[in-house]
């Protein structure tokens, strides 16, 4: 698994002697990446290599997944806040507080506009793939493969048992160019035991449906602070064959930020860094690089 990555990665210690593992690589102002459930650092590789001559790109893995420790619930808390409190602590020691670009995915979209809704001031661009900063849509119902792995023991246990939860991404994530089995190992390799997969369930579990769940504080702020970003310059790209992600959370992310620049693809699913990589890729990249990149 690690010699598939481009950069050997670090670990920041965070309380309770949690190893926090990120990549840092290249110099320059500073791009941070943030992945979802249940991918890792790994999906951002070839994004990484991309922008690591000219930036300073920081790609971390939350904690339980990729190459970061994997606690039990008695050592680690698995909700959003958490995820913000880390991500936080892991910028403000690298001393990463201005003119960052953030490129979020999953459940790092919500992870980083939480971060970004607190800290407007520190953000200079936006890069939006397949994710969501805000509640459910109205016209969305949460599809019922992730209701029953939310709320039933079954669905836990076939998370905690049988890694079904990444194992589905990876084979459902790409439709136009599916992952070869090298790669869909390479996604599924942190979690190779009932121990090491409690994230991607407790992820799943933590999706805020009503105020009774942890997340939906957190979530009802930063739905409410998104306009604080409205003037960032912000890049959308997404796969139209996302089930989770669909065309709804896309017209949400048109109507809150109509002066972003939107790519979409037809027959494109969740992975879009995977799917069409050589497309998509240089697009993220120009819009990175360029110095009069604006919201028109």
């Amino acid at each position: 698994m690690k010699r598939l990555l481009p950069f050997s990665g670090k670990f920041l210690k965070l309380d309770g002697g949690i190893n926090y593992h990120y990549l840092d690589a290249g110099t320059g102002s500073p791009v941070v990446m943030l992945h979802g459930n249940p991918s890792w650092s790994f999906y951002y590789r070839r994004l990484a290599v991309q922008l690591s001559s000219d930036h300073r790109v920081i790609v971390p893995d939350h904690v339980g997944c990729g190459l970061s420790d994997k606690p039990g619930d008695e050592q680690y808390d698995y909700t959003l806040t958490s995820r913000v409190d880390n991500l936080e602590q892991l910028l403000d020691t690298l001393e990463i507080k201005e003119n960052i670009t953030l490129v979020v995915h999953d459940w790092g979209g919500m992870i980083g506009m939480a971060y970004a809704t607190k800290y407007p001031e520190r953000i200079a661009k936006l890069v939006i793939m397949n994710t969501a900063a805000f509640h459910l849509p109205k016209d969305k119902q949460l599809p019922f493969s992730l209701k029953i792995c939310r709320d039933t023991a079954v669905g836990s246990f076939l998370i905690r048992a049988g890694n079904a939860f990444s194992l589905g991404a990876a084979w459902v994530g790409c439709k136009q160019n599916p992952l070869p089995r090298a790669l869909r190992c390479a996604y599924t390799a942190p979690y190779n035991s009932w121990r090491n997969r409690i994230a991607t369930l407790r992820f799943v579990q933590d999706i805020p449906l009503s105020p009774t769940d942890s997340a939906y504080a957190e979530v009802d702020r930063v739905e409410n602070n998104l306009n604080k970003l409205t003037n960032v310059p912000m890049l959308i790209c997404w796969g139209e064959k996302d089930f989770v992600f669909n065309s709804q959370f896309l017209a949400q992310w048109k109507l809150r930020f109509p002066k972003a620049t939107v790519k979409s693809w037809h027959n494109v699913g969740h992975y879009i860094l995977e799917d069409i990589s050589d497309e998509v890729i240089p697009i993220i990249s120009d819009f990175i690089r360029c110095k009069n990149s604006s919201n028109q």
